[in-house]
């Protein structure tokens, strides 16, 4: 059996940003387990239901690729694309009007049978999937990222640089959904050590 493959490590300009100063990298295309919804993440159940389903079915296909393939990675950390139809409603963090898309990324030696075979033996445990779960690829291309250090409510500063400062200064709009990808346990991690890459798909003005 080969060794683990820890992503986070293998993928270093995707997972290990600076928090120093805004990087502008190439994000490849990629494949996720992907579930759609809308609501505070506070407090919605949709939102708790989805990650039920996305830990559940991310695991599931870990096991059944080492299982068929030899081959063995560690499930790489949640993600989350936000939006919200109103925009002032996302800057007010009011996050009753959030949209989102909360995601996992699965290799692509996770073929989608062995990612239907996972959703069919974590329904086993959790009962009937979210209509919107799916294995899908996702590509965000030419991106902005730094590494957020603090509270998730905290973030309005470095996000009011990137949109304000750094993407006019540089040429740059935005051509995408905000993508945050949580480096901590969050049920684990003080609010001011929490590290969360924020991350924007620009393209040049």
């Amino acid at each position: 059996m080969s060794d683990k493959i820890d992503f986070r490590k293998s993928l270093k300009t995707l997972y290990q940003p600076s928090a120093k100063a805004f990087e502008l990298i190439e994000v490849p295309a990629m494949q996720f387990v992907m579930v759609d919804g809308a609501g505070n993440p506070n407090t919605a159940e949709a939102y708790k239901h989805a990650l039920e389903w996305l830990y559940a079915a991310s695991y599931a296909l870990k096991f059944a690729v080492r299982h068929a393939t030899g081959q063995d990675y560690v499930v790489p950390p949640l993600e989350g694309l936000w939006w919200s139809e109103d925009m002032e409603s996302f800057i007010r963090r009011d996050k009753d009007r959030w949209r989102w898309t909360m995601m996992i990324m699965a290799p692509d030696f996770a073929s989608a049978a062995l990612y239907e075979a996972a959703v069919e033996k974590a329904r086993g445990k959790l009962g009937e999937s979210p209509a919107s779960l799916r294995l899908e690829r996702y590509e965000e291309g030419l991106s902005v990222q730094i590494l957020h250090i603090g509270s998730y409510d905290d973030e309005g500063p470095t996000l009011a640089r990137l949109h304000d400062e750094f993407m006019p200064q540089n040429g740059l709009v935005a051509t995408g959904h905000h993508h945050e990808i949580y480096l901590s346990d969050a049920r684990k991690t003080a609010p001011e050590k929490l590290k969360t890459i924020l991350r924007q798909p620009v393209a040049r003005a």
